[in-house]
């Protein structure tokens, strides 16, 4: 288990200088003067020559990544045009949002998807397992923006059932700030009556990120148990008397919890990504919107410093898959 944690975290190692290097290049060939927009427009041509040479931006290009990779390092992400602040402030202010709008995301998926996958196997061609087939065929391709707007014009305008945006109303006081979690910080700090307004801000949003991994979940889930329960000892299992609840919910659905795993994995790095189009449709203060915002500016800091941090939570986040994997069959340490 020791030599497959260290080759996992070289090539975790890896694959973030592979990133960095990507971010730094991508960033450089760019339309657009870092300097120039960092001075203003009416700066000099003088003004804007020293800026450059401040910024480091007359070095050569060898000498700029280093000095990029180590100012990651040492925390400094640089300073935002837009904001006025150092990025990683900004950073610390908006991904608790994001991360918050994500794991409830994933949570739903999960508690949804899992036994609807479950469900869909058990009763294989009937029209609950059609039903449920459909729904999540629509699900994978379903484009997020579409569906955030359509239920804002249906639960929000419409029903008045949800609020349009926002991550609170706007006479209501944010929690202390403890985890940056608003649900957790109003649990922590006793304020009970900030709780229903937390999650009845999140709810749309939180349902328009899942949809897709809800739909993903079901589909691998099905697939898995439906070889899972033609297995020899399943049927044997069945034979033998056992509850099909215990078969079903025990014996099958642990050996097709592992594929389904993975793509829970590969799903919660991919809905850091997703918050981009979520967070903008229902203006949600995250590190999605923050993007958004610096890129409509060409402020290239913000967008570097957000592209490394949902690139290295990606990582982390398949790393711990990778882990749990490998904990739970010791095939995998032998294969990765």
């Amino acid at each position: 288990m020791l030599r497959f944690f260290a080759r996992r975290v070289a090539l975790m190692v890896a694959m973030l200088l592979m990133l960095l290097a990507l971010t730094f290049v991508i960033s450089h060939i760019a339309p657009g003067d870092p300097a120039a927009l960092a001075a203003g427009p009416d700066a000099s041509r003088e003004m804007i020559a020293q800026l450059r040479e401040r910024m480091g931006l007359d070095r050569p290009l060898y000498e700029q990544f280093f000095r990029y990779v180590a100012g990651i390092l040492h925390g400094d992400l640089g300073r935002s045009i837009h904001t006025g602040k150092a990025v990683a402030d900004d950073l610390a202010r908006y991904f608790p949002a994001s991360l918050e709008l994500v794991l409830v995301s994933i949570a739903i998926a999960i508690v949804i998807g899992i036994p609807l996958g479950v469900a869909s196997a058990f009763v294989q061609n009937s029209w609950i397992d059609h039903a449920i087939r459909i729904f999540s065929t629509s699900g994978v391709g379903l484009p997020m923006f579409w569906l955030g707007l359509l239920l804002q014009q249906w639960l929000s305008l419409g029903w008045d059932a949800f609020p349009l945006g926002g991550r609170l109303d706007i006479l209501t006081d944010p929690p202390p700030a403890i985890t940056g979690f608003y649900g957790l910080d109003a649990l922590l700090s006793g304020q009970f009556a900030v709780i229903p307004d937390v999650f009845s801000h999140i709810a749309l949003p939180a349902i328009t990120l899942c949809f897709p991994a809800l739909a993903s979940i079901i589909r691998v889930n099905r697939a898995e148990m439906l070889e899972t329960l033609r297995q020899d000892y399943v049927v044997s299992a069945r034979a033998q008397g056992i509850s099909t609840v215990r078969v079903v919910g025990v014996y099958a659905l642990k050996n097709a919890m592992l594929p389904t795993l993975a793509m829970i994995g590969l799903r919660f790095g991919w809905m850091l990504g997703g918050t981009v189009l979520v967070e903008t449709v229902f203006d949600w203060p995250g590190i999605g919107l923050y993007a958004v915002q610096a890129a409509v500016s060409s402020d290239f800091e913000p967008i570097m410093a957000v592209t490394v941090l949902v690139g290295f939570s990606f990582m982390v986040v398949n790393f711990v898959m990778d882990l749990l994997y490998a904990a739970i069959d010791p095939r995998i340490r032998v294969s990765l």
